[in-house]
């Protein structure tokens, strides 16, 4: 006897969108630099790009590229010695992320900074979550065009002595606005909003 339920293929299970929770390290600076990021697996690498932007408050003026193994996307580009492919072609999910030790991400290659993302868990798609969303931090980003790492904490120690010529050229450089201990999450979700998905 033909069942009645025959031929109408087996149920399949809807498979559920997973977010990733990833850490994000500035490589050398002292004290860390960090940010968490609660983001949707189907992200482009490229929003993430424009993610951390945000989150690290620099403005995009430089080439970027993020590293997997051999392999680069970012800004494209095609030489004999390095081949870089489009990060707007290519989502977190694609990259096999929960199986791998880490993804770098290398910011304005003339000063090097250098960006080791993690993924310390998944879950499943909160219902009315926004994404991608900054869930911690410490500390300001470096300010754009600093000069590198060592810049950067030549610039930490000048600005902690205000009445010295370096100090005052420092500060009035990066503004009186400027404090590096302070991450201002808000500020980082105000700006990740206006990204969208």
């Amino acid at each position: 006897m033909i069942s009645l339920h025959e031929g109408k293929g087996a149920k399949v299970k809807k498979r559920v969108e997973r977010v990733f929770t990833l850490r994000m390290n500035i490589v050398a600076c002292r004290p860390m630099i960090w940010r968490r990021f609660v983001v949707r697996e189907s992200m482009w690498l490229s929003r993430l790009h424009d993610s951390m932007q945000i989150a690290f408050e620099w403005f995009d003026y430089q080439t970027h590229a993020f590293s997997l193994d051999e392999l680069r996307f970012g800004n494209p580009l095609q030489r004999e010695e390095v081949t870089i492919e489009d990060d707007r072609d290519v989502a977190l999910t694609d990259l096999d992320l929960e199986h791998r030790e880490r993804l770098t991400y290398g910011y304005h290659f003339g000063e090097g900074w250098q960006i080791d993302i993690k993924v310390e868990k998944s879950h499943p798609l909160e219902k009315g979550g926004s994404y991608p969303r900054c869930i911690g931090g410490e500390r300001a980003g470096p300010p754009e065009d600093c000069g590198g790492v060592e810049a950067f904490h030549d610039m930490l120690t000048c600005i902690k002595e205000p009445d010295t010529q370096l100090g005052r050229e420092w500060l009035e450089w990066v503004g009186p606005a400027y404090d590096p201990e302070k991450c201002d999450l808000a500020k980082i979700n105000q700006g990740l909003k206006r990204l969208g998905k």
